[in-house]
């Protein structure tokens, strides 16, 4: 009978070789994860061919997921919002920008409700998809913001939708045509991508490799797999204006509050400071 040492020593030599051996995922592959449709600089117009994965519960393949648009060091970021479910009702977690948001509007007047709108969490979409121009990439994550006027991607999808049937389904589906437009900013400060419009093909396979269509299909990350969600002390740095920066000592986030005397930080002179996160996509496709 094998004794529990020797189960133990197996099991950790298993685990020790497993860690070992699993290669850092590279920046270029962690970009492969996610649909990018904005246009090469320069570039007013084009399209982007892509087939929606179904799901394998039946549920709806757009999760609904919560962002907060705002900058950090000067780039746009989208900070993923942990006060709020896929409904928008609270969670019962800790969400600080959420807290700023609230304690703006408290405040009752027109300057501090204003401000308090850009603290506010906004709907996205996120929807697992196959990019046809460049399939050998696997699956990838599309995340899209919720238009409120009702012309946003989705509701340009679901009509087709319902008047072709499902376009997920591995055998009978269709791919997507999304037709992209550079639309200028405000200002002149630059331009964005939109989906101006979606039309669709006629239908047909996911893949002829029926191993390849599984392999897609049963692909089992979820958006929480490649979406960075900051902790809440890098969330509160954001949310007083100050800049979170990782302390390996401290194993989290630490800043100086400018509206504290009190460093918040230990021994930040001393203290080594990589951000374990530093290599996690930033967005800067912030209008749509």
């Amino acid at each position: 009978m094998t004794s529990s040492l020797d189960a133990v020593l197996a099991q950790y030599e298993k685990n020790k070789q497993t860690t070992s051996s699993t290669p850092r995922m590279s920046d270029e592959d962690r970009l492969k994860q996610y649909l990018a449709i904005a246009l090469p600089k320069g570039v007013k117009s084009g399209e982007k061919r892509i087939r929606i994965l179904p799901t394998t519960d039946g549920s709806s393949p757009f999760k609904e997921v919560y962002f907060h648009n705002t900058q950090v060091q000067g780039r746009w970021m989208k900070l993923y919002d942990p006060g709020k479910d896929s409904s928008g009702k609270p969670t019962g977690e800790r969400s600080p920008l959420n807290e700023v948001e609230e304690a703006l509007k408290l405040a009752g007047d027109e300057q501090s409700k204003e401000l308090a709108r850009q603290y506010r969490s906004q709907k996205f979409y996120i929807v697992k998809v196959i990019d046809r121009d460049n399939e050998a990439d696997g699956v990838k994550f599309w995340r899209f913001k919720h238009n409120w006027r009702g012309d946003g991607p989705i509701d340009k999808i679901i009509p087709i939708w319902k008047n072709k049937g499902d376009i997920t389904n591995p055998q009978e589906g269709r791919d997507l045509i999304l037709v992209l437009q550079a639309v200028p900013l405000p200002g002149g400060r630059g331009e964005y991508t939109t989906v101006s419009s979606v039309m669709y093909e006629d239908p047909g396979k996911l893949s002829e490799d029926e191993n390849q269509s599984k392999e897609w299909v049963t692909d089992e990350r979820t958006w929480r797999d490649v979406y960075s969600q900051k902790p809440v002390e890098y969330l509160e740095a954001i949310s007083k204006g100050a800049e979170p920066v990782w302390d390996n000592e401290l194993k989290k986030y630490t800043y100086d509050d400018p509206s504290n005397k009190t460093n918040s930080t230990v021994n930040m002179s001393t203290t080594t400071k990589v951000d374990p996160q530093a290599n996690d996509k930033v967005d800067e496709d912030l209008p749509f």
